[in-house]
């Protein structure tokens, strides 16, 4: 497919997604970031079509590591994905959008879409695509704050920047009212962490150290329940374990 203009429809709008980082700060942000900086191993797999890599803990032999299958994230949204997108309604957020399979079935399903993502690697896979995804952080103005329909958290990307409550807190300023801040959660309903964590790859490429927590149903509704959001529905599907949290109208 031939790359075209970065862009997303909204009430009959196109508007041009527009970055305007600073280069310098993207880099920082990259480094410091899931598989980013050190050897860039999450960089060297979605270059290799996938791979898989592991997430630890830092500076310890001894961890409990969670794998993340990159192939997976380059393939289109599975059922699991799709039932995601079914269970929200309105324009699509995906933030972590790696290469933007969400944002993709959500455009398939003619649903307006935006994936921002700090990984220039995963962020260029998606444009030339053609699909609409900004270099960004999830802490950077986004477009449609406050208006978002469904808000994706998936992949574990409820870890993003280490800290669970910041990041839910974020994601109720970005969605509308009555929307709602989907997560995909880990499989221990009572899991709790947050770590300086590393990703490693099978050939033992290691990423520079990053911010990242860890959370299951329980202690996602925990800390939801602080920040406006409520649990509104949870469910299993292949292995992978969601809750809807829902934003007061």
């Amino acid at each position: 497919m031939t790359a075209q203009p970065v862009g997303f429809v909204d009430g009959g709008i196109t508007g041009r997604v527009d970055d305007g980082i600073d280069r310098d700060l993207d880099r920082a942000r990259t480094a410091a970031s899931f598989g980013g900086g050190g050897a860039h191993p999450y960089a060297a797999a979605l270059r290799a079509g996938g791979g898989e890599l592991r997430v630890v803990r830092h500076a310890t032999s001894t961890s409990r590591a969670v794998l993340h299958d990159v192939a997976r994230y380059l393939a289109p949204a599975d059922a699991a994905d799709r039932e995601v997108l079914r269970r929200t309604r309105g324009a699509v957020l995906d933030v972590g959008c790696g290469p933007a399979r969400a944002v993709r079935a959500a455009a398939d399903l003619g649903r307006p879409a935006l994936g921002v993502d700090v990984s220039p690697d995963a962020v260029a896979l998606a444009r030339s695509q053609g699909l609409p995804v900004l270099c960004r952080s999830v802490f950077d103005p986004i477009p449609r704050t406050g208006a978002w329909g469904a808000v994706l958290l998936l992949d574990g990307n409820v870890g993003i920047g280490g800290d669970v409550t910041a990041l839910l807190a974020r994601c109720a300023e970005l969605v509308g009212p009555g929307g709602r801040v989907v997560v995909e959660a880990d499989p221990d309903p009572g899991h709790d962490d947050a770590f300086d964590a590393v990703a490693v790859d099978a050939a033992g490429r290691t990423s520079a150290p990053f911010a990242w927590a860890e959370a299951g149903l329980r202690t996602i509704g925990r800390r939801a329940s602080g920040v406006g959001l409520r649990p509104a529905l949870e469910w299993h599907r292949d292995g992978r374990s969601f809750v809807a949290l829902e934003r007061g109208r």
